[in-house]
């Protein structure tokens, strides 16, 4: 054996640096962190009071996903314009909207389109109103293609439709 070659013998472990703390150590990295808690908080609580005011444009989908489903039942046409009446009443911030019973005319439609994020069909107001006040056999003649329109048009106003804040 080679004097000059090291053996393993020979080899020693190196000594462990010594141990760094996790926490900062100058106030502005504390002044940050607590900015940036108290940003997250403010976030939190802004984006949960926001769910709990959707709550009624949840609800409102569910049950028009529903009367989808059976949107051969004539029930469930005749209950798309009180549902949208509802959800027109349940709008918070919204200016009122006046009784269930004076929303069914050019004011009606106005409403529907001042607070819709995209353009509307311009009859849609009377749609509505047919679907409401027509005889069974006018809506039993009614295609089904209409029929699916007139619900992706309303579940569409439901989803986008504008609430001031």
């Amino acid at each position: 054996m080679n004097p000059a070659i090291p053996s393993i013998d020979q080899l020693k472990e190196m000594a462990l640096p010594a141990p760094v703390s996790y926490a900062p150590q100058t106030w502005g990295w504390w002044a940050l962190l607590a900015l940036l808690n108290v940003t997250l908080l403010v976030l939190g609580a802004r984006r949960y009071w926001q769910w709990r005011r959707d709550r009624y444009r949840r609800e409102a989908l569910v049950r028009l996903e529903e009367l989808q489903q059976r949107s051969n039942d004539l029930s469930a046409l005749r209950e798309l314009p009180e549902l949208l009446k509802r959800v027109a009443i349940s709008m918070p911030n919204a200016k009122p909207v006046g009784s269930p019973a004076a929303l069914g005319k050019e004011d009606w439609q106005a409403f529907l389109q001042r607070h819709s994020k995209q353009p509307l069909p311009a009859d849609f107001s009377q749609q509505l109103s047919l679907l409401a006040y027509a005889p069974d056999a006018t809506l039993r003649a009614m295609p089904t293609e209409q029929r699916q329109q007139l619900f992706s048009t309303c579940k569409t106003w439901v989803e986008r439709h504008h609430v001031a804040a």
